[in-house]
């Protein structure tokens, strides 16, 4: 045996033998930092292969094709985020929320490519999974921040709102992630002033939105 064959055989002995789930999460992790540094178009089935050290055999074993990878990969980053968004737990709800804005713009900027695509569209249709990957983590946030208000039911006003500003939020991400011409964090800033202004807006429409409005104000006294 040559020496080239028993570094492979060595290697191969002293690599710990992964279970099913765990080599898929393995090619799934290879993709999503993939994503995360070049546009999903741009990426192959041997890219992620190579970067997973297995084989383009292997990859479509688990996935099938490019689509069904990156797929799942977005599941993985949409997951990804959701445990990073969860509500902080200390304090005032505006510092809550400036906290939960600075992790969501952290996750666009390290995974850029990846979101671009997410929510342009990319090589899944809008309408299918990866549409319901999108929503899905919307679905999240949106309960996330009625439960920061002591929200179950909210009423059609503030339900509105709290959807328009986070549309909001993901249009300001990918106008920063193309232009970068405003600091970070005075545009993580200007959208939690615009929350206050939504909700202040909606308050005069609706008496149950102005009295989460005065106690969101109360709390920052």
């Amino acid at each position: 045996m040559g020496d080239r064959e028993a570094a492979g055989a060595q290697g191969r002995r002293g690599r710990r033998r992964l279970s099913v789930d765990e080599r898929r999460d393995e090619l799934i992790e290879a993709a999503l930092d993939l994503f995360s540094r070049r546009p999903p178009e741009e990426i192959s089935i041997d890219d992620v292969a190579a970067a997973a050290g297995a084989s383009r055999a292997l990859v479509y074993h688990y996935f099938g094709g490019k689509q069904e990878l990156y797929v799942a990969a977005l599941r993985s980053a949409a997951a990804q985020l959701g445990e990073l968004l969860k509500p902080p737990t200390e304090g005032s709800p505006l510092q809550r929320l400036a906290l939960s804005l600075k992790r969501y713009f952290d996750f666009v900027e390290d995974h850029a490519p990846g979101y671009l695509a997410m929510l342009r569209g990319g090589p899944a249709s809008r309408s299918g999974e990866l549409g319901e990957i999108v929503e899905s983590v919307r679905a999240i946030l949106l309960n996330r921040i009625l439960k920061e208000m002591g929200l179950e039911d909210p009423s059609p006003v503030l339900r509105i709102t709290l959807r328009s500003w986070m549309a909001g939020v993901e249009t300001a991400a990918l106008d920063w992630l193309e232009n970068k011409d405003m600091p970070r964090d005075e545009l993580e800033a200007l959208l939690v002033d615009q929350n206050i202004v939504l909700l202040h807006n909606a308050a005069q429409r609706d008496p149950a939105v102005m009295a989460v409005f005065n106690d969101l104000a109360a709390q920052e006294q």
